[in-house]
């Protein structure tokens, strides 16, 4: 049947091709679908910031979701952060996944707070669970981008342990 991912790709390109998202036509429609995209994604979307807390973090985060929020522009947005004392002690972003459907936007995308844009077309909770691979790698990611806007002392795995994992 092939990888979540080329099938998250496929669902995009036939959006694309057919000008709807799913079954919705209109942007009030999409709307709700994104809504309820939102919801199928959020345990997703905590099991993968809870994950990188565990690994990366060894728990000392907290996974923070914004829910379903209006930006000043019109469009729709969902946020799901990872924490810590260093990050915010620094200034620095924290780890997040973001869905969000701008308000020019033909259908939602995911994207990390320095990860750009990934098709978002999540119709079923076997879809949410298939954007956990894509979810890592923007959580991965967006970890990567602050060691390298900061430094490796933001992340407690790397500055409490002795040895290399």
């Amino acid at each position: 049947m092939g990888t979540p991912i080329n099938q998250a790709l496929l669902r995009h390109f036939t959006d694309l091709r057919d000008g709807d998202h799913g079954d919705a036509v209109t942007r009030e429609d999409k709307e709700r679908v994104f809504a309820r995209t939102v919801e199928l994604l959020d345990p997703v979307a905590r099991q993968v910031l809870e994950e990188a807390n565990a690994d990366l973090l060894l728990g000392t985060g907290e996974v923070v979701a914004s829910g379903l929020t209006r930006s000043h522009e019109g469009g729709l947005n969902a946020m799901w952060s990872l924490t810590w004392h260093e990050q915010r002690q620094c200034g620095a972003q924290p780890i997040a996944v973001v869905a969000h459907y701008g308000c020019d936007f033909h259908h939602p995308h995911l994207r990390g707070n320095t990860v750009g844009d990934w098709p978002l077309n999540v119709f079923s909770e076997t879809d949410a669970t298939g954007q956990l691979d894509t979810m890592r790698v923007i959580a991965a990611a967006d970890a990567h981008n602050l060691v390298f806007q900061e430094s490796y002392r933001v992340i407690p795995a790397i500055t409490t342990r002795t040895t290399t994992p």
